[in-house]
Formats: structure tokens, C-alpha cells, sequence
């Protein structure tokens, strides 16, 4: 009994420890599957990168593509010129999420499915989704700060969009151009919304070049010209320009009042009952 309780407490350890190791095989296979997918994925996204993104956004993708600018000229005679995304930076003017945060997947696929208007960048509605996937976890590859990125954290969770009935109304018009004052948003876009302000020929994107205020009187916003894009643009700002993000500055009603009366300025209201 003694030498058979002996080969027992040998053999219980070894048995513990040859069942962990087999547990770990199908785990180390799946691993293994999965970044053989991941590596694939990126195999994918980079050669639809340099056929689809590259001529403009460049190959390193700093935005020094062949593609260098396009100028523009509005009917007001101001003059615009637009230069590629430089995604090495790893900062986005079009996010649903809050000021300072990355975007999400879903940010980028549909600017990438909708392009920018009035930009250098057109639609991609026709690329199948797995490609569309690997063109933006390509894009991922030119800055370290999506290493640090956490999908988990509440404080960079897209803002929420809920568009109250009132939005487009006389009342909420009214509303929104004396919140549009009190607010000095006529220092930077011009007392009648033209980007003509004050303090509009001295502002400077991130990196020290001159950029203009929105010109609402265009129609023709680069986000959409809809109610839920300027909410949007006041919550969340545009990264890397002059224009903050305001989601704890203003509040969310007086927020879809500015709205309003942006929709005004646009044209795309013209009635006196907010039709």
C-alpha cells in the first residue's frame, strides 16, 4: 500500500501538468489561426491602401501622396485649399467620438464609404466590407496611439445623437442665432455664417497652418449638411483645427437650437414656419 500511494502522489502532479499542457494546444492553435486571419487582414488592407489611398494619402500614409492639394473658390471669392490627411498623426477631424479621442471603426468606414465633400477625398460606397476592414486596420499601422487605444473606455464612447422634434422649427431657428451670438460662434464664422469673422484670417490648424471658418452660406458641409452633423461638429469638434468640441459648454437643447439656425444659414430651411 505504501509503495502504491507513493506512485500515486507521483503521478497525480504529472498527470495535473500533462492535462494543462494539452489544454494549452487548441488554445496556442487558435491563437495562431488568428493572427494568420489578422496578418491577412493587413496583407489585404495594405494593397488596397496603395491602389485606392496612396495617390493622395501617400504610401507612409503622412498625406505626401502624388496628390499633393486642390484649391477651390467659393462664390464669396475665398480661396480654399485642400491637402491630404496625414494619418501618421492619428488625429480626426470626423468622429463621432468626443474631443481628443480616436475614432471608431464605424467613424472611418463611413468616410471611407462616403467620402468627404468639397474635399479631395471622394466615395468608396462599391469596396466590399473585408476590404473596407483592412484599409482601416492598415491606417491603424502609421501611428503608435492606436497601441494605447481601449475600445473599453467609457469617456471616448460615441456621443450619443438624439434629435428632439423642435430642430428646424421658427421657434428653435430663433432660438439657435441668439445662442449662435452669446456663444461668439460670429468671431470665427462671420455675423451672417460667411466664415468672414473677426478672428477668422488668424486661425491655424494643430500643425501651424492657416485653415478658414465654415462658410455655412455654401450649403455644403464637408461632414453632411444635416441637423445631426452640426450637433455633432458642437459636441465633439473637429481635432486638429480651431473648432472645439462644446458637448459640456453648451447645453444639448441649446446645442439642436444653433443647429437650426445653422440649417437656416445653409438655405436648407427657408420658410417662415421652419420648412
Amino acid at each position: 500500500m505504501g509503495r502504491f500511494n507513493t506512485r500515486c502522489k507521483l503521478f497525480l502532479p504529472l498527470a495535473g501538468i500533462l492535462m494543462f499542457a494539452m489544454a494549452l494546444v487548441p488554445a496556442a492553435y487558435g491563437q495562431e489561426d488568428e493572427d494568420a486571419a489578422y496578418d491577412a487582414l493587413i496583407a489585404k488592407g495594405k494593397a488596397a491602401y496603395n491602389v485606392r489611398c496612396a495617390l493622395c494619402h501617400g504610401k507612409d500614409g503622412d498625406g505626401k501622396g502624388e496628390m499633393k492639394s486642390v484649391t477651390r473658390v467659393e462664390k464669396t471669392g475665398r480661396t480654399i485649399v485642400v491637402t491630404p490627411w496625414d494619418f501618421t498623426r492619428a488625429v480626426f477631424r470626423f468622429r463621432t467620438t468626443p474631443t481628443g479621442c480616436l475614432p471608431s471603426d464605424a467613424d472611418l468606414e463611413r468616410t471611407i464609404r462616403k467620402g468627404i465633400s468639397a474635399s479631395l477625398m471622394p466615395a468608396h460606397g462599391h469596396i466590399d466590407g473585408d476590404e473596407i476592414e483592412g484599409i482601416i486596420e492598415y491606417i491603424k499601422w502609421f501611428s503608435e496611439d492606436w497601441d494605447e487605444f481601449d475600445p473599453d473606455d467609457e469617456s471616448c464612447f460615441p456621443v450619443a445623437i438624439n434629435k428632439p422634434e423642435f430642430v428646424g422649427s421658427a421657434d428653435s431657428i430663433a432660438r439657435g442665432e441668439v445662442l449662435f451670438k452669446k456663444n461668439k460662434c460670429f468671431e470665427c464664422h462671420g455675423v451672417d455664417g460667411k466664415g468672414d469673422g473677426d478672428k477668422a484670417k488668424d486661425l491655424k490648424d494643430d500643425w501651424g497652418n492657416r485653415i478658414l471658418p465654415f462658410n455655412f452660406t455654401t450649403g455644403n458641409m464637408k461632414r453632411e449638411s444635416t441637423a445631426e452633423a452640426v450637433y455633432l461638429t458642437l459636441a465633439s469638434g473637429l481635432d486638429g483645427t480651431a473648432m472645439p468640441g462644446y458637448n459640456e459648454a453648451i447645453k444639448e437643447e441649446e446645442k439642436w437650437h444653433i443647429a437650426s439656425y445653422a440649417l437656416k444659414l445653409m438655405g436648407l430651411i427657408k420658410s417662415e414656419d421652419g420648412h
